[in-house]
């Protein structure tokens, strides 16, 4: 069974789903893993009651496993009311991979839902996870 999960996670790799620029975003943002190197750009669009994510779009670069974890989450997330998706447990996203992580692999797999979560909070307020606490290197700006 891991094998169908990594060819997944291959696949979505090579050819990620939702990838480029999103012309007329309303909201942007960006950050990365200090510790690896990857970096993801997630931008939305809301729709004309800015309450549903209409389209979303994501470029970054780094391993596999960020970068298809992300390809995986914003294929799930178009059409989705912000306050869900800003609410996604991250077992969502693990579950999606498929495969057993190590703890330096998890921040790459969680770092488009963490990007993606500030991205909301940025647009609408919606709160940050609880566990993220005080973080002095989340850089909401």
């Amino acid at each position: 069974m891991d094998d169908l999960y990594r060819e997944n996670i291959l696949e979505h790799y090579k050819r990620p789903h939702n990838w480029g620029e999103l012309a007329g975003a309303t909201v942007e943002f960006e950050d990365n893993n200090p510790l690896c190197g990857d970096e993801i750009t997630i931008t939305l669009l809301y729709d004309e009651q800015g309450d549903t994510i209409s389209d979303v779009r994501f470029e970054g670069r780094g391993c596999a496993i960020s970068q298809a974890a992300t390809s995986m989450l914003v294929e799930k997330i178009a059409g989705r009311k912000a306050t869900e998706v800003a609410a996604m447990p991250k077992e969502e996203v693990l579950d999606e991979l498929g495969i057993p992580l190590g703890p330096v692999r998890l921040k790459c797999a969680l770092l488009g839902l963490s990007t993606l979560k500030v991205a909301i909070h940025k647009s609408k307020g919606t709160p940050l996870p609880d566990e993220w606490g005080a973080d002095p290197d989340l850089d909401l700006k």
